[in-house]
């Protein structure tokens, strides 16, 4: 196994085991929810964004498996202080690489270690996993409808 599988294996199963960023947030103004039917994934996601459009506190709850729950607290880390508009760049870049549609020689950089992610595009099943929070995020910055599938 390479080093970039075992940070990967690392990263997932300890965001899995111990999400960041998860329960309710009771003052939120901004909601969505998230279902990927094929793996059963559920999620709730929950933003306070200011009059700044900043991401001030984000909070997610629900079910999932392991690469949808790491995803969703690495998410909710990497968006928290940004801006609404950071974090719509920051979730086209995310789908960028887990559906494969950035070059192999891609910087990463600004993904941090979201990076990580980089090898679900190997698995077409589990890039709904990790883009599910991805999805949900847009729907409540967008404030459109508040549920989002992704099928």
């Amino acid at each position: 196994m390479s080093d970039v599988d075992d940070l990967y294996q690392e990263q997932i199963l300890e965001h899995h085991k111990h999400p960041r960023n998860f329960g309710e947030l009771p003052d939120a103004n901004r909601v969505a929810n998230g279902h990927n039917p094929l793996c059963g994934d559920k999620l709730v996601l929950a933003l306070k964004v200011n009059d700044a459009n900043v991401i001030t506190d984000v909070m997610f709850q629900g079910s999932g498996c392991a690469i949808s729950r790491a995803s969703a607290s690495m998410m909710t880390g990497a968006i928290k202080g940004k801006t609404v508009e950071e974090a719509e760049k920051m979730y086209g870049r995310f789908h960028d690489l887990v559906t494969g549609q950035l070059p192999d020689d891609a910087d990463l950089s600004d993904l941090g270690k979201l990076a990580v992610f980089s090898g679900v595009k190997e698995y077409p099943a589990r890039v709904k996993c990790a883009s599910l929070c991805w999805h949900t995020l847009k729907a409540a910055l967008d404030g459109g409808d508040p549920t989002v599938t992704t099928e």
